[in-house]
């Protein structure tokens, strides 16, 4: 929007870079240009301004396909003036003097016929395509379609006008025919998410499945480690067993040769002094023998003697006196006869 000041009777324009201002006076071109700045008188001077600047205009489109179903596309056409002289001729951009607003409405006007011409070129593709192809291919098709239509219309291109760009945001067709077209989609997601969930369910009842079997495997393998460990357990037994017997009949062995050894070292001893016993006996036997039987009776007296502590009386008749006397001497003339024949 232009800026004006008043100062008494005239007035100053200042007009931005994007806006090419022409000013009339009397009917003929005073001011043209973009970003001028001038004084004018408001009585004898009208101006028209025209935006140059890049403008974008909705785009929404309600057709109907070949196949009778129904369609909505929605985007922006962009467009700029290329010959703001021309377009001033064609639409009315003449501006309030004092305020520097435009008096008519040229941009809405411009923006309106863009728009019908492009939703017409749309209309005219969707309403020959059927509904799947438009809904495949729609939004590139339409935008190719409506950017070449328009560049080449002639009526723009009288008015000054070039399509920058067209673009095309969405193409989505009734909300019935929509979830209509998606339900397949659903169920073959639906189907596919349902078999990624029993594909879960079969690989956990899979992994649960091997996981048993492995404890299994586990329990059996300690099952049989623990029978060889009993049975080791058992063989240890048996020779801890053996082995003490063995040793306990060992021991009585030993113990059994201690005793026949000892039994017959006394025995042997025992022979040994009733063998020198019974040598005693006999020598003695012998000696008692080769003895008077004088010197007997005296020497048994003699030993009885020797165990009597006391004799009260001692009666010796004529009987025993004679006899024991006649073998005493008997027995000392021997002795003497043997002694001297000894020297």
């Amino acid at each position: 929007m232009a800026e004006i000041k008043s100062f008494v009777f005239v007035r100053h324009l200042r007009a931005e870079p994007s806006a090419h201002v022409v000013a009339y006076r009397r009917g003929r071109v005073t001011e043209s240009g973009k970003g001028l700045s001038f004084w004018f008188l408001p009585m004898t001077t009208s101006i028209a301004e025209i935006p140059t600047d890049d403008r974008e205009v909705p785009l929404a489109v309600h057709g109907r396909s070949r196949d009778f179903q129904d369609v909505t596309v929605q985007g922006i056409v962009s467009y700029r003036v290329v010959d703001a002289r021309a377009l001033a001729d064609r639409v009315d951009f003449a501006i309030d003097t004092r305020l520097g607003v435009h008096l008519r409405q040229p941009l809405e006007k411009i923006a309106l016929y863009i728009s019908q011409l492009a939703e017409q070129h749309a209309s005219a593709w969707v309403g020959h395509t059927p509904l799947r192809e438009v809904l495949r291919d729609g939004a590139a098709e339409v935008r190719e379609r409506v950017l070449a239509a328009l560049s080449a219309d002639e009526g723009l291109a009288a008015m000054g006008l070039a399509i920058s760009s067209v673009r095309v945001s969405s193409l989505v067709p009734s909300s019935d025919l929509e979830r209509a077209l998606e339900a397949p989609m659903r169920e073959k997601i639906q189907e596919e998410a349902d078999q990624a969930a029993f594909a879960r369910r079969a690989l956990a009842v899979e992994k649960e499945r091997a996981i048993q079997e492995n404890e299994l495997q586990n329990r059996i393998e300690l099952a049989k480690r623990e029978e060889t460990l009993i049975a080791q357990d058992g063989a240890n037994a048996r020779r801890r067993a053996e082995e003490a017997s063995l040793a306990s009949k060992i021991a009585a062995e030993a113990d059994a040769e201690r005793t026949r050894l000892s039994s017959d070292a006394n025995a042997g001893s025992i022979r040994a002094v009733e063998g020198a016993k019974v040598e005693q006996e006999r020598a003695r036997m012998e000696i008692a023998r080769a003895t008077p039987t004088p010197v007997l009776a005296a020497l048994a007296a003699r030993e009885l003697a020797g165990k009597l502590s006391r004799i009260d009386h001692l009666h010796i008749g004529s009987d025993a006196l004679g006899p024991m006397l006649t073998d005493l001497v008997s027995a000392g003339t021997t002795a003497l006869a043997s002694r001297g024949s000894g020297e």
